[in-house]
């Protein structure tokens, strides 16, 4: 995935004029992530609470997090692109601090999501941010 940060990824979707055209760049999003091994699908990877199934894996290096993740899902693979412009490469004091409520709202993104989406979405940041805070 090319290192999209969240600032450039506000002004891109910015430049679309309607929503199927942010959703067809979410999912472009979600296809440059890079692909996760498939011995790595497996049970204790998979987020609890999304409709789609969610693959998330964490590494943490120099107190740096990097995540791989996953879905059966395009549109799911572009959100958690989204979700990683946040929180890739970044500490656990990063993470938590990180307004992701904001950064949504801003996207205008929840609005656009069915309700179960919204849900898993909730959900993936979530298991993220419960991992950042453990580490503090």
């Amino acid at each position: 995935m090319s290192n999209l940060n969240t600032e450039e990824i506000i002004d891109d979707l910015s430049f679309f004029d309607d929503w199927e055209e942010r959703y067809k760049y979410i999912i472009d999003l979600g296809r440059e992530l890079p692909a996760m091994a498939p011995e790595l699908h497996t049970d204790d990877r998979l987020v609890k609470g999304c409709q789609s199934s969610v693959w998330l894996e964490s590494q943490v290096n120099n107190g740096v997090y990097d995540f791989v993740v996953d879905s059966d899902a395009v549109i799911v693979r572009g959100l958690l692109a989204l979700v990683l412009a946040a929180y890739n490469h970044k500490s656990a004091a990063e993470i938590t601090s990180f307004d992701i409520d904001n950064y949504f709202t801003t996207l205008d993104l929840e609005r656009h999501l069915s309700p179960t989406r919204g849900n898993g979405l909730r959900a993936i940041v979530g298991k993220i941010r419960a991992m950042a805070k453990q580490a503090l």
